[in-house]
């Protein structure tokens, strides 16, 4: 890290042009002597980045901003803030510290948090800002995060670890087995260090593929946010048998929708077609797979096995997700479509549809947006409709 950027006058420079053009910035070349234009670049689009993922880390004065990257894989403040109340004790080690935010997180609930890291300019980087923030029971540590724990000899009361998803043969990877650190490999020997081990992984990842992976799981933890999966999270416990729950959770901007359910539970839905009231569960819930589990938990009516779409008579106000008025259902016709709104304007969703958005607005010639919304989906007879909505 070039610590002539932490002058005022570089700060001065990277705040004023937070809302400048980067490509034009950087043809313009650095106006400072030790500090090339590419460095610039890097502290102003972290900056930037940080605005709404990293609020404490923009606002604060002197932060030092690792490359792209790197902040596109670490965690938000928010799920960091979630990640904070999952666990506590009076030590955790970060296997894979990255920028640090998990860090930053864990050290209100733990007396000391060790930050591991093998990227050492990144380390150095965090190393740098826990001074800026005056943390002062967050241990940094370089190197192969693996040696560190064995050198360390400690007894954690939590491991945590992000393994990375990226294989250098197969690129992008959907099995713990294909990540590093390789947890099912090491889980004994990670064991040997504490009985608990919070483990981060990417949405991508399949959720039963991932547990049948591993032993001792305990919970799983699907977190959304403004209705986007960011992390799915499952909690180790040394020794653990019994049942494993399933947490799901969409943060909102003024609430938040929560609904838990046991793995593996039976469950069996009741089926109905369209009534009044039609409801799009979050995606969290969509990601868990609780897709049965949630007809008993509401009074609501399945449309069809494979179509994930709910009904019922009267409304359930308190339903994780979202909620619409049934205006009409019509049959999936094309003159029909274009007849019945002649504006050519509605929001457009597709749940167990043998079209795609994109290729059914080519074919109906339908804009984007407005109070209309429109659900392309499949009935308990297996036929092709459209439930035509508003806003609940």
């Amino acid at each position: 890290m070039n610590k002539n950027i932490i002058s005022k006058e570089i700060q001065d420079f990277i705040n004023q042009n937070l809302k400048s053009d980067i490509n034009k910035l950087i043809l313009k070349g650095s106006p400072f002597e030790d500090i090339t234009i590419q460095e610039l670049a890097q502290q102003i689009e972290g900056k930037k980045k940080a605005f709404k993922k990293l609020p404490l880390w923009f606002k604060t004065e002197g932060i030092y901003f690792p490359p792209k990257l790197n902040l596109e894989q670490t965690s938000s403040e928010t799920t960091a803030q979630y990640k904070a109340g999952l666990v506590s004790g009076n030590s955790l080690i970060d296997l894979t510290g990255g920028f640090g935010i998990d860090c930053t997180y864990f050290s209100k609930v733990f007396q000391e948090v060790h930050h591991c890291e093998m990227n050492e300019e990144l380390s150095d980087i965090v190393s740098y800002n826990n001074k800026i923030f005056n943390f002062k029971n967050i241990h940094t540590h370089k190197g192969n995060s693996l040696e560190i724990l064995k050198k360390l000899n400690t007894k954690h009361d939590c491991i945590y670890v992000d393994p990375s998803r990226r294989h250098d043969v197969k690129g992008k990877v959907f099995l713990l087995n294909d990540c590093v650190p390789n947890i099912p490999k090491n889980l004994d020997f990670l064991f040997e260090f504490t009985d608990k081990i919070l483990v981060k992984n990417s949405p991508i990842l399949d959720i039963t593929s991932t547990i049948n992976e591993l032993n001792f799981v305990k919970e799983v933890h699907i977190i959304a946010v403004q209705n986007e999966v960011k992390e799915f999270l499952i909690l180790l416990e040394k020794k653990y048998s019994g049942a494993i729950k399933i947490s799901t959770k969409n943060i909102l901007k003024e609430s938040q929708q929560d609904f838990s359910f046991e793995y593996n539970s039976s469950a069996n839905s009741i089926y109905g077609n369209p009534e009044n009231f039609l409801y799009e569960p979050n995606a969290a819930i969509l990601k868990s797979g609780a897709f049965h589990n949630i007809t008993e938990s509401y009074p609501i009516k399945k449309l069809q096995q494979h179509t994930h779409l709910y009904t019922s008579e009267k409304l359930v106000e308190n339903f994780p997700g979202r909620i619409f008025k049934i205006n009409d259902i019509l049959n999936y016709d094309k003159k029909k479509l274009i007849k019945s709104f002649p504006e050519k304007k509605a929001n457009i969703t597709i749940r167990n549809f043998p079209e795609t958005v994109a290729k059914i607005r080519k074919k109906i010639k339908f804009k984007e947006g407005g109070d209309t919304y429109l659900f392309f989906a499949t009935n308990q007879e297996n036929k092709k409709i459209v439930i035509s909505c508003s806003k609940a």
